[in-house]
């Protein structure tokens, strides 16, 4: 089973394979926007082997990333999102 934990579109490089750069914890990292290519700068997503798979509404972003912070499993403010 994977956990997915929701990452903030910082920016996006437009091209034949568009890719977006995120943040995920506090980590910032480049994904594949090849499935999502509607995908905007703000919106949460989650990522598997480098591709975007989902993006979420708002309020799923928020409420998970509320989950992880109360559980203390990562380092995420719980008002994130």
């Amino acid at each position: 089973m994977c956990v997915g934990i929701p990452a903030k579109i910082l920016q996006i490089t437009s091209g034949v394979l568009p890719m977006a750069r995120v943040s995920l914890n506090g980590e910032e990292l480049d994904c594949q926007l090849a499935y999502f290519p509607e995908a905007e700068v703000g919106d949460y997503v989650l990522i598997q082997n480098g591709f975007v798979m989902d993006v979420l509404d708002p309020q799923a972003a928020a409420d998970s990333l509320a989950a992880f912070a109360e559980l203390g499993v990562l380092n995420i403010p719980a008002e994130a999102g």
